[in-house]
């Protein structure tokens, strides 16, 4: 049986913020804009088809939950939702607030400019705010 262990990458660019059913739910650490990842916490997961129709089911109730909860705390123009997984191959939901006018509007998030890192300030008050909004302490 193999294990479940977070790529690297995933966890040097987020901090968990909750823990839901079946994902974790990653705040990216990019001040830039309310960021976050949902990664299911199953091994070996690189596509959406890898998982069974329960988890799949399960993945769009809990990407429905965080879609909303950033809606909530951000109060964005759009919140953009992202499955790519060209560079990091294990399976992970992005879900995004977006603002007309910010560093990429209209176009998508990646590789627009450089990753600008949350101060504590901002990353303790992102990081509650999900966590109340989720319900999850």
């Amino acid at each position: 049986m193999t294990v479940f262990v977070l790529d690297h990458r995933l966890a040097d660019e987020s901090v968990l913020a909750v823990s839901l059913t079946l994902c974790d739910v990653l705040l990216r650490d990019d001040a830039r804009t309310l960021w976050v990842v949902l990664v299911p916490r199953l091994a070996g997961l690189e596509e959406l088809h890898d998982l069974s129709a329960d988890d799949q089911a399960r993945l769009m109730l809990e990407v429905g939950q965080v879609s909303k909860a950033v809606a909530e705390i951000a109060q964005p123009t759009k919140v953009n939702t992202g499955a790519l997984g060209n560079i990091v191959r294990q399976l992970h939901v992005h879900i995004m607030a977006r603002y007309e006018g910010d560093f990429a509007w209209p176009g998508p998030v990646w590789g627009v400019g450089e990753r600008v890192p949350m101060d504590d300030t901002l990353k303790a008050e992102r990081l509650a705010a999900l966590r109340d909004v989720l319900q999850v302490r």
